[in-house]
């Protein structure tokens, strides 16, 4: 039996790995990078918007592929569930994130060439 946690990082390292293969690598490897720091400072909520908001497409793709990592269809679905959560389904869907998040960031760095 697989945990979430080994479950999110193998469905996280097939997304980093065909995402490395395309011309926008360097951008999505960098909000791989800068995503966990961001939810830190400015709460979930705040940094899914950002994603959101960013007009260049390999940040888009980042946040499809963590939503649909976490099992939601994409990025807005995520969003939508993080605006509308209480209290304690928010910090737990927060804690969820990160830890989905840190995969992304860990296989960004060993599979995206700067």
């Amino acid at each position: 039996m697989r945990t979430r946690s080994q479950e999110w990082a193998q469905k996280a390292y097939e997304k980093v790995r065909e995402r490395a293969k395309g011309k926008e690598a360097a951008e999505y490897k960098d909000m791989a990078l800068k995503f966990p720091v961001l939810v830190r400072q400015a709460g979930l909520a705040q940094a899914l918007a950002f994603v959101r908001s960013r007009g260049k497409e390999a940040h888009r793709q980042f946040g499809d592929d963590l939503a649909q990592v976490l099992g939601f269809a994409g990025l807005a679905q995520l969003a939508e569930e993080a605006h509308k959560a209480e209290l304690l389904a928010y910090l737990r869907l927060t804690r969820e994130v990160l830890r989905a998040a840190e995969w992304f960031k860990r296989f960004a760095q060993a599979l995206v060439e700067d």
